[in-house]
């Protein structure tokens, strides 16, 4: 890797034992919040990374969080999961998107057979390791892999260009896709300090700017025989994830909403003045403000609960998979398309909160001090990750025509 990584770590309740105490770990999450929540806006405005964000999460062992009791895990829910991504986009959401390659990998490696790979993968996960990666490339067709993996002699070398490589720059172990000597596509699975991985972070977004979502440099990369995946996961456990991975972008913006609420009262509380034919003496009695405050309230309210009901679903899911329940297929349909609809309507009270926030104050609250503008930044990078109107017609058509061809297929739904 090329990007510098010192960080100075402030302290934060160890987990006691790592894996298996659930209430513990997610008792110490208000208290990294918060640490994490310092600095954030200033992060934002600097381009600073926040890699001493993510030294407290593998210090606090929440990368661990999905791995059941029977593997070793504290065995926390689908809900759980989200609910600690909401609250850490809360504080800063380019920490909580960074975490969904790694969540997504956790979701596919617990749904997967037994095999010594997949205990190797459990084994890593407990032990605080982040996974993240990248397989899109830029100047191909949507799909197409051009970087080779090439066999010489008992290893192999590996050499292309990624793109979107969200997490990367903080994680430490990273997957790739190639296409190998046979014209075969294969993955492979690498330590993030491997020589000839370069994280170029050049990700030039408006919003979500410190996700490290830019691009990643393999230069005639060293690869084991043993680090080729073998591991592959049928076409529910698929499903599965493509709608968690949904799911995940939607709590982040759920976060910020709820980082508007909280910067919104603390603007009106210490520094917003009466509008000038106001009737009251100070912004907090101002019935103008106090309407706008309730209105982002009243978002924030029905974004978590909606974004808590669909988790529900998920975990329903989850635990169909985890059964084998015959009516798997008809359970997945109803994550996909409870997903959909979350999203379309999270999209638009989430963007309407980072709008009206600033009706609570005159010019000042423009100022690039308070930064404000990124919740708007923020949600709207992350909610053009899928096309919000494909969701739409998709939702229409299935209540129309009984139509499940993309809710089955998974990838964006």
């Amino acid at each position: 890797m090329t990007l510098n990584q010192t960080v100075n770590v402030r302290s934060v309740q160890p987990l006691a034992s790592a894996g298996t105490d659930l209430h513990g770990m997610l008792g110490r999450i208000p208290d990294l919040v918060q640490e994490i929540a310092r600095d954030a806006s200033r992060r934002d405005l600097e381009r600073e990374l926040p890699f001493a964000a993510f030294g407290l999460i593998r210090e606090a062992g929440l990368g661990a969080l999905r791995i059941p009791r029977a593997l070793g895990g504290p065995g926390a829910s689908v809900s759980d999961y989200i609910e600690m991504i909401a609250t850490l986009a809360s504080a800063d959401p380019n920490v909580a998107h960074a975490l969904r390659s790694h969540f997504n990998f956790t979701e596919a490696v617990i749904h997967s057979p037994d095999s010594p790979e997949k205990r190797d993968y459990v084994s890593k996960i407990l032990d605080g390791k982040l996974f993240a990666g990248a397989h899109t490339e830029v100047g191909a067709p949507l799909g197409t892999i051009l970087t080779r993996l090439t066999r010489t002699g008992d290893d192999y070398r590996l050499n292309g260009k990624k793109w979107y490589a969200t997490g990367s720059a903080y994680a430490d172990y990273l997957s790739f896709s190639a296409t190998n000597d046979e014209g075969q596509l294969i993955s492979v699975l690498l330590p993030a300090d491997r020589p000839g991985i370069n994280i170029l972070d050049d990700w030039d977004g408006m919003g979500q700017r410190l996700t490290a979502s830019g691009g990643v440099l393999l230069d005639n990369v060293q690869v084991l025989a043993t680090e080729l995946k073998t591991r592959s996961h049928n076409a529910d456990v698929g499903r599965h994830c493509s709608t968690l991975r949904q799911l995940h972008l939607a709590a982040c913006a759920a976060g910020v909403v709820r980082n508007i609420r909280e910067d919104a009262l603390g603007y009106v509380r210490k520094q917003a003045r009466a509008a000038m034919h106001s009737p009251a003496d100070s912004a907090r009695d101002d019935q103008f403000v106090q309407q706008v405050v309730g209105e982002i309230a009243a978002n924030a309210y029905a974004v978590d609960a909606l974004i808590a009901h669909t988790a529900g679903i998920l975990d329903a899911g989850s635990q169909a998979l985890f059964n084998a329940d015959p009516a798997l297929d008809q359970q997945l349909i109803e994550a996909s398309i409870s997903n959909a609809q979350m999203q379309v309507v999270v999209a638009r009270l989430a963007l309407r909160s980072a709008e009206v926030m600033f009706e609570v104050g005159g010019g000042s609250a423009t100022s690039r001090k308070y930064n404000f503008d990124r919740h708007w930044r923020n949600i709207r990078t992350v909610l053009n990750h899928n096309p919000l109107l494909h969701k739409a017609r998709v939702v229409g058509d299935f209540y129309i025509n009984d139509t499940t061809t993309h809710l089955r297929e998974g990838l964006v739904f």
